[in-house]
């Protein structure tokens, strides 16, 4: 496999200008001063993708009460986005990367094992931003289960 970027917490986040579901555009600088988690995932209304999903969906209340927002990001269209958040009543933005340009700039696209072999891909990723901006955590590979869990108890919030 070739080196890809991979950020760390420390680094700064990189920023973003994206669509939503909904056709409104959200702008990673315009959150500063608030937490933020940032998740990539392959493809909405996949089988571990939805779970992740109604992962983040069912722990939204703890997240936003501890000031967390929570932005998913996939290269899918806004139109396939919003019938996702539609139908897994998913009420956080998900934002539409067609060109990955965002994806790969966090070092969330790019070769990874699928099924043993080499492919191109979306790599499930968290990040959590701070209120300044700069990575407080920073993980690739994550499992599509389980892995929202293990952030709350990263982040104090467990249950």
């Amino acid at each position: 496999m070739t080196e890809q970027k991979r950020l760390s917490p420390g680094d700064p986040a990189p920023d973003f200008t994206l669509p939503d579901s909904r056709g409104e555009t959200v702008t990673l600088s315009e959150l500063r001063g608030r937490s933020v988690v940032v998740y990539f995932y392959p493809a909405a209304a996949t089988p571990g993708c939805t779970r992740e999903a109604c992962d983040f969906r069912d722990s939204l209340g703890r997240l936003n009460d501890a000031g967390y927002r929570v932005l998913g990001i996939s290269p899918d269209e806004p139109g396939k986005l919003a019938n996702f958040a539609e139908k897994e009543g998913l009420t956080f933005p998900l934002l539409s990367d067609p060109d990955r340009t965002v994806l790969t700039a966090w070092g969330a696209f790019g070769e990874k094992k699928n099924y043993g072999r080499v492919v191109q891909g979306v790599i499930r990723s968290t990040f959590v931003v701070d209120p300044a901006g700069t990575l407080a955590v920073a993980r690739y590979n994550v499992k599509a289960t389980g892995h929202v869990a293990r952030l709350l108890r990263e982040l104090d919030l467990e249950a």
